[in-house]
């Protein structure tokens, strides 16, 4: 590639001309190498190589090379990469695109969740990991004061075992595992700033117990329906034994978050613990998907408020900062935004922080829930917020429309007529196939995929907690009962169910699992997939409608388009059941109705990491079918064996088993106890 000219230090790197005493030294580092790593046939794709050249072009337009220190990529060390992650995983990416994989590679590629594969992203996953280790290399040596990398593919989702989110490698996690290992650069502590839309949830994972390492993530969360998906980015993910504190997560419950609702965490939380902190350096995972006009983000942020953003970390660690690409998928608002970070990098100018609109009634929800559970690690947290700040809210507005390329502005978060469809695409939607591009168009052509195509009445059998209807409202309302530690997002359809009923099956009920997110600690209840005439076990029947219909987004998968996105009531309950891995294929689909009489229960491929991704059908009523869900008999095994722990219920998920079974007039509340704890106490 060409860079504008300029003096070279004879390694390849350029060097910019610096004006004395005023003139930061910032890195940029942009190879078209990257640009190799691309769809398979060229599908359209959010992530493809228009993004870093979209950066690129407009800071050359602005004129920001010719003040920069721009080198070009090279390719990380397995020695390196092998810190934070398996030999398996790095021998998948070293050689997935070697031509003896090449007939193998969508087939691989499938395997995971939203990830391609082509003959240049193996070329292109060391380059973006080799780049963003040099600038922190750089940095932390002082020869620059800091650096952006403008890489991609992304890396804050690539865990330790596999790729996924678009992600091969950990960048960010690559860079800060070398800076701590190398003695010689002196970096003791080091802050990850993520403030991608998305939860990092890769990186986390890797600093867990680390406790040279703050992680700090803000993102859509959504009470775990939002991409990545599940509890890992809930804000009581704190990190464990010496990391113990040092994993911060702020899950926004809503979209359309902008400049005030950041910048409040901002003030709120992040800046306080920074400051107790004192990072050695700082390394942002920087996507800018929450950026207003992105297609995947549904959030405002403007590039004056990343500037802001920016800024307020500039004071730490000597201004020490490396910020690496990860998402933001709208063109414009991705070179704009990256233009008024360097701009910011370069100046480290004074900002007008001015906001026309307050942060969201939620947002001061979510920061105080996290201010009170981090408060035991960092007392400076513990201080109350000053009382008028809460009452400063902005109302939220319920529609919000990312697909607008439109500049953006500093506007309120408020939204023109012309803004008011829903288009937001869910990063899990996003897989490729071979014809997605055409079928695509044919379907956007056609009305017909719009509506809808049947309804089906199910009974959702429940055994555990949902026994008790006032919990089961909440997995279609949305909310939460007593005892629950955290609200459910409720179900898309809201409507109530048409009749309830009990019934007693012939299987076992019994509990483990030592702990879960939404009772805290204590086992939940199981149902054995297994029928046995010695057993028997009280069920709640829920008639609710089980509908098969088209939504206004497109849902890809490795077969092809799916233009029906099952959003019922029972495939509802099942997502909020279990923990959202996979989504290249329906939860339960009308095949799998038509077919789980025969076959009696279906372990469910796109929940497989969830505890209850089993289907079971107990027979029928009123000529209806009767499905409940729970373990698989293989891990009944790992139960029996000791694998699983078992465990007996804490006494607030207890207490709702049994305020069920009294309300539904089956058991007295003495009968409902023994019956609990005899299910609690038998040996399975």
């Amino acid at each position: 590639m060409a860079f504008p000219s300029g003096s070279s230090n004879g390694s390849g790197t350029q060097v910019a001309s610096l004006v004395s005493g005023e003139q930061r030294r910032v890195g940029l580092v942009y190879d078209e190498r990257m640009c190799n790593h691309s769809t398979p046939r060229g599908e359209d794709h959010p992530e493809n190589p228009d993004r870093i050249r979209a950066i690129w072009n407009k800071l050359v337009s602005a004129g920001i090379p010719q003040r920069c220190v721009v080198f070009n990529a090279k390719e990380v060390k397995d020695t390196y990469i092998a810190e934070v992650h398996t030999n398996n995983h790095i021998n998948l990416i070293k050689t997935i695109s070697s031509k003896k994989l090449a007939p193998q590679r969508n087939r691989v590629a499938a395997k995971y969740n939203s990830i391609y594969f082509n003959e240049g992203s193996s070329e292109a996953a060391y380059l973006a990991a080799g780049s963003v280790l040099e600038a922190a290399e750089k940095v932390a040596k002082g020869e620059l004061n800091s650096a952006f990398a403008i890489v991609r593919p992304p890396g804050h989702h690539a865990e330790e075992n596999q790729p996924m989110g678009f992600c091969l490698y950990n960048n960010i996690a690559i860079a800060t595992s070398f800076l701590l290992n190398q003695k010689e650069l002196d970096i003791k502590k080091i802050l990850i700033v993520d403030w991608d839309v998305h939860h990092g949830n890769g990186t986390q994972k890797m600093f867990w117990k680390d406790s040279r390492v703050l992680f700090f993530s803000v993102h859509r969360h959504e009470f775990g329906s939002f991409y990545p998906a599940g509890d890992d980015g809930h804000y009581i993910m704190m990190g464990e034994g010496p990391g113990a504190g040092y994993n911060i997560n702020v899950p926004w419950e809503n979209g359309q978050c902008g400049d005030a609702d950041y910048n409040a965490v901002w003030d709120y939380i992040l800046i306080p613990v920074a400051r107790e902190f004192n990072p050695d350096i700082i390394l942002i995972s920087a996507g800018f998907d929450a950026a207003i006009g992105d297609p995947l983000g549904g959030c405002r942020i403007t590039p004056h408020g990343y500037s802001i953003m920016l800024k307020k970390l500039m004071e730490f660690s000597k201004g020490k900062i490396v910020m690496a690409l990860e998402g933001g998928y709208n063109l414009n608002s991705l070179a704009n935004s990256v233009l008024a970070c360097v701009e910011m990098l370069l100046e480290d100018k004074p900002i007008v922080e001015s906001f026309e609109v307050y942060p969201f009634e939620s947002t001061w929800s979510v920061i105080k829930a996290v201010r009170e559970e981090l408060s035991a690690f960092w007392p400076v947290l513990a201080e109350k917020l000053p009382e008028k700040l809460p009452s400063r809210v902005t109302p939220q507005v319920q529609i919000y429309s990312s697909q607008s390329d439109d500049e953006y502005d500093d506007g309120p978060n408020t939204l023109s007529e012309d803004l008011q469809e829903d288009v937001t695409i869910p990063l899990s939607k996003l897989k490729v196939s071979d014809d997605a591009h055409d079928a695509g168009q044919a379907a956007a052509a056609s009305p017909a995929w719009r509506s809808e195509l049947s309804k089906i009445d199910v009974w959702y059998a429940s055994f555990g907690s949902n026994m008790s209807e006032s919990r089961f409202r909440c997995y279609i309302e949305g909310g939460q009962a007593e005892g629950m530690r955290r609200p459910c997002k409720g179900a898309v359809d809201k409507s109530q169910p048409k009749e309830v009923l009990w019934k007693i099956v012939p299987h076992r009920l019994f509990f483990g699992r030592e702990s879960t997110i939404t009772w805290g600690p204590g086992g939940v209840a199981f149902l054995h997939p297994a029928s046995s005439d010695q057993e028997k076990t009280y069920m709640c029947l829920y008639r609710i409608t089980y509908v098969i219909f088209s939504v206004s987004f497109v849902y890809l998968s490795h077969d092809g388009f799916d233009l029906s996105c099952s959003l019922e009531q029972f495939n509802d309950v099942l997502l909020q059941e279990n923990v959202l891995t996979d989504t290249s294929s329906p939860f339960f689909d009308l095949n799998a109705l038509d077919s789980i009489e025969n076959e009696k229960n279906i372990p469910l491929e796109a929940l497989k990491d969830g505890w209850y991704h089993n289907v079971v059908y107990l027979g029928k009523e009123k000529d209806i079918p009767i499905l409940t869900m729970t373990c698989t008999v293989g891990h009944v095994e790992d139960f029996k064996s000791g694998k699983t722990p078992i465990c007996a219920p804490a006494k607030e998920y207890a207490d709702t088993l049994v305020r069920g079974l009294v309300l539904g007039k089956q058991l007295s509340e003495d009968e409902a106890t023994v019956y609990i704890q005899e299910a609690s106490t038998k040996p399975l």
